[in-house]
């Protein structure tokens, strides 16, 4: 379907929505002038030395779970589609798992895949449609979700946060009188993914939602699948940056990137309870408080720059230290790989109505 006019001139006007690589073109003379100075390609593959590709993309999220401290991350079970489907229940119920459960794949990128199983029904119906290894987790039902930017220099006791904001989902609200597909298309935040919201809720589009009632839209909290961002930068103190030097340290190997964390409350993860790490994403993490809190594009890309600048740093120490930037042809091929991947899991995610 063709975007109208006011579906483009929202895009235009709102450049969180752009491409990536629109956003970033201007920086390109500053990422090559890193690799330049490095004199590798590839630079940032030391910053996470336990992480391929050091999390900048490509990466297994199991890689990421198994340095975490016990009781920090949901339980998981890791699903081969080679499996049969009743494989895949005999493995539900060893691990004791129970309906709501999420599950994603184990390399993914944009929230694609991601989805909350309500019953056996929709779990055969997503382990049909997955081409590679996925993820079955717990449900995590704290009700706030939290991203907190962190970076440690090597050989250093203390971090610091960047950045500290919550999640919102992307929803429409009742009004007792409209159908969903009439609320969604008066929302602007959806205008220019009205086909995909269209098939993703294709048995419900014509249900009046009841007032005051809050329907989601997408489970994946991931900005570019509509999740709202909002600051949380007052919260930042002692105690918050204490709970993640302390993850940092527990392999001494995380040293820069997004934890992407659902909590009971802002205090509760102060306190270092009643949190859950869902994903740390590593030199490839975009520093989201960039967006929501009305910085204009330079105001971002200089966020970026800041960033990118730490990352050099961090890299460099380490490969002093012994951790060598990867070769040249080998990131090359895993890079090849990992967007072929995506690739795949963007098409299977366009024709998932699950």
């Amino acid at each position: 379907m063709p975007m109208n006019f006011k579906t483009r001139f929202y895009k235009i006007t709102h450049w969180e929505t752009w491409p990536y690589r629109i956003k970033y073109i201007p920086l390109i003379p500053v990422w090559l002038w890193y690799c330049l100075r490095s004199g590798s390609w590839w630079f940032f593959t030391s910053s996470n030395p336990s992480l391929t590709f050091g999390g900048f993309e490509g990466e297994k999220k199991s890689e990421m779970y198994d340095q975490l401290p016990p009781g920090t991350y949901p339980k998981s079970v890791y699903i081969s589609p080679s499996l049969s489907f009743t494989e895949v229940e005999q493995r539900i119920v060893s691990g004791d798992y129970r309906f709501p459960f999420a599950v994603k794949p184990n390399v993914g990128t944009m929230g694609f895949m991601f989805r909350k199983i309500e019953n056996t029904a929709q779990l055969k119906q997503y382990h049909n449609k997955m081409p590679s290894e996925y993820i079955i987790q717990e449900w995590i039902a704290h009700p706030l979700e939290v991203s907190v930017f962190y970076y440690r220099f090597p050989g250093e006791q203390r971090g610091n946060i960047t950045g500290f904001l919550k999640k919102e989902f992307l929803h429409v609200t009742g009004n007792g009188r409209s159908t969903l597909w009439e609320l969604i298309s008066q929302y602007k935040r959806v205008q220019f993914r009205l086909e995909e919201m269209r098939s993703k809720h294709a048995s419900n589009l014509n249900d009046v939602i009841p007032v005051g009632e809050t329907y989601i839209l997408s489970h994946a909290l991931n900005l570019s699948r509509g999740g709202k961002l909002v600051s949380l930068a007052h919260e930042k103190d002692e105690r918050l940056l204490k709970v993640f030097d302390d993850i940092s340290h527990y392999t001494k190997q995380f040293y820069y990137g997004r934890f992407d964390i659902k909590c009971a409350s802002v205090e509760d993860l102060k306190k270092g309870k009643n949190f859950s790490i869902l994903e740390f994403n590593g030199s490839g993490a975009e520093p989201h408080h960039a967006y929501g809190n009305g910085n204009t594009l330079w105001q971002a890309q200089k966020i970026f720059m800041h960033h990118w600048k730490i990352l050099f740093h961090i890299s460099k120490r380490n490969h002093t230290n012994g951790i060598h930037y990867w070769r040249f042809t080998r990131g090359l091929n895993f890079l090849k790989l990992a967007r072929k991947e995506y690739n795949l899991l963007g098409k299977v995610e366009a024709e998932t109505k699950l």
